[in-house]
């Protein structure tokens, strides 16, 4: 079975905020998880990319209603012509959450996972909000998943 652990972030991302979504995309293929997302650019694409290379699988919760909008790293992409109504979805299928930067679409993921009490990290901007766990390194995210899907 697989365990799918959610990368949310923006379409856009910061040198920074790219790195930092690669070295954890490859760090939860590595303990054998996968990655849901929302299947574009910028900080998903960098996860997947990241996992993907590291023998992971990864899946793409779309906006639109053509696989082809995925990015070129992703396992399987879903396509559900929701727009972002479907960032309920991209939470709800992980055990986990780690946001790294976004804007607007990323909070509104956040917010859905702890309504739904889903574990959440972040690294970035969302500090601010309670409930989150702060990490500094993509080995603190790995750490922070572990340990909340009792794999520590």
């Amino acid at each position: 079975m697989y365990r799918l652990i959610s990368v949310i972030g923006g379409n856009t991302s910061s040198q920074e905020e790219h790195d930092f979504a690669f070295k954890l995309g490859g760090l939860l293929a590595d303990r054998g998880l996968s990655v849901v997302c929302g299947g574009g650019s910028g900080v998903m694409e960098a996860v997947c990319r990241g996992c993907t290379e590291a023998g992971g699988l990864t899946v793409g919760i779309l906006p639109g209603e053509e696989p082809s909008q995925a990015n070129a790293f992703v396992s399987l992409a879903l396509p559900t012509g929701l727009g972002v109504s479907r960032n309920r979805m991209v939470v709800l299928a992980g055990e986990a959450v780690c946001a790294i930067g976004g804007s607007y679409g990323t909070l509104s993921e956040i917010s859905f996972a702890l309504q739904a009490g889903k574990p959440v990290c972040c690294y970035g901007n969302w500090e601010i909000i309670p409930g989150i766990s702060r990490v500094s390194t993509p080995e603190e995210a790995l750490e922070f998943v572990l340990e909340m899907i009792g794999e520590n």
